[in-house]
């Protein structure tokens, strides 16, 4: 990837003026039903640098991992037996740790308590009741049990460690018993591993006991350019308005029971969307989540496209095209090679295309550039809506609005995880460090 973000702590990150006059992104023909290819996703989501000791050295094996929001398991992959199906690797390959390699990586135990962090009781009754001197032969293990995590677009699977772990000149440095998992396999995920921002005991933020986090990501116009960055700050100073940031607060999902799936999200409250300045018709039941858990809206960096259920996706689309009719002629063909929709072909229709606004909770929007929602396509001059929805399964579970990194690009986003809200400010996120 050519594109990078590097942990920093105590960085003041300075605002400059909005980029609205920004090019167009542009993506490949072939984009899936749900997601970018793996190496899209990496690229724009950023990476944050691991680090595991090496035995009897003062150095650290780093290791460089996907920032993700809508998950709370930090793992790399791991052995020289890794293996990942339909994955896409560097030309250099995969950074693989070697859990041999390091003296203070160690297997985490059944009857830790950490382990329960990722398995049900059920799951560790079998291990808790065992003798200790029990045989894996007689059904007991004395081993926490293997994971496998479960992503929109593929899963991992490993065992868990505890390991000695320095995030980037951290203040108290090393963070001793860190649990990891170590992938052995894995199926559609980035060359690196992942690093779970959400809000489950797992996570980075959690073990490290962060009060706040945040990062920029950069433009995927920048995808090809060597050198190019954003930044993740861990900790970082308390900022309030005064800093140009608007506030949004969390929500609390009310079926986010210690362990569910709905406990990892960072659940906003997304009040309407707006297109051209007019409100969409939106279900308000789609909007807040219901008692049982679905619906709401997330933000998650680990997913590229917004994703929008049916019946807020038509609306928002419906919405797009109609104000774009008389400018900019729809192309269905490329609609159908892309799976994105609408296209429009922008030859001779100007350079106004439909204004994106999301209005949160709290008086914060989002008045998306183009660029955060729109991608050219192929080598056509046309553009895309970087919006994504499914057929609608009557089984889905799950939020309703997921917001995605490509509408993220380019604005500060800070977690503050102490005051329960998340603050956006935009700016350009680019550094060169070349």
């Amino acid at each position: 990837m050519s594109s990078a973000v590097t942990v920093v702590d105590e960085k003041e990150v300075r605002a400059s003026p909005p980029q609205y006059a920004e090019p167009l992104p542009r993506v490949g023909k072939k984009l899936g039903a749900q997601q970018c290819p793996a190496e899209q996703q990496a690229g724009i989501a950023g990476e944050v640098p691991e680090t595991q000791r090496r035995p009897h050295e003062d150095t650290c094996e780093r290791i460089p991992l996907l920032l993700d929001t809508g998950s709370d398991l930090v793992w790399v992959p791991c052995t020289s037996s890794y293996q990942c199906s339909n994955c896409s690797f560097p030309p250099a390959g995969v950074p693989l740790f070697s859990p041999k390699a390091s003296s203070s990586a160690k297997l985490l135990g059944c009857r830790n308590p950490k382990c329960a962090w990722l398995h049900a009781p059920k799951v560790l009754d079998r291990c808790r009741d065992c003798p200790l001197n029990a045989s894996a032969a007689a059904g007991c293990s004395r081993v926490c049990p293997p994971y496998v995590v479960v992503y929109g677009s593929g899963l991992t699977a490993g065992l868990l460690l505890s390991e000695t772990m320095d995030v980037s000149e951290r203040p108290g440095g090393d963070v001793l018993d860190f649990v990891v998992g170590c992938s052995i396999f894995s199926t559609h995920q980035p060359p690196a591993g992942v690093a779970g921002f959400g809000r489950g005991p797992a996570s980075l933020p959690s073990q490290l006991g962060l009060r706040r986090f945040s990062y920029c990501l950069i433009s995927r116009i920048y995808d090809d350019q060597e050198g190019a960055m954003g930044d993740v700050v861990l900790e970082g100073a308390a900022e309030s308005s005064r800093d140009g940031l608007s506030f949004t607060p969390f929500l609390r999902n009310p079926a986010a029971t210690a362990g569910s799936p709905f406990s990892v999200y960072y659940y906003l409250g997304l009040r309407r969307i707006t297109v051209d300045g007019a409100k969409v018709r939106i279900p308000h039941a789609a909007l807040l989540p219901l008692p049982c858990g679905d619906g709401g809206t997330i933000i998650d960096s680990g997913t590229t496209f917004t994703y929008m259920e049916p019946r807020v996706f038509e609306p928002v689309a419906w919405a797009v095209a109609a104000a774009a009719a008389g400018r900019y002629n729809r192309s269905e063909a490329l609609e159908q090679l892309t799976g994105l929709r609408p296209c429009f072909r922008l030859a001779g229709g100007g350079n106004r295309l439909p204004q994106l606004t999301f209005h949160w909770k709290g008086g914060a929007k989002m008045r998306l550039p183009p660029a955060n929602y729109f991608a050219l396509v192929g080598d056509e001059e046309a553009a895309c809506l970087t919006l994504m929805t499914d057929a609608g399964d009557a089984g889905r579970r799950g939020p309703s609005i997921i917001l995605g990194s490509f509408q993220q690009q380019n604005y500060y986003v800070v977690y503050d995880l102490e005051k329960e809200r998340l603050g956006l400010r935009q700016q350009s996120c680019f550094e060169d460090s070349g």
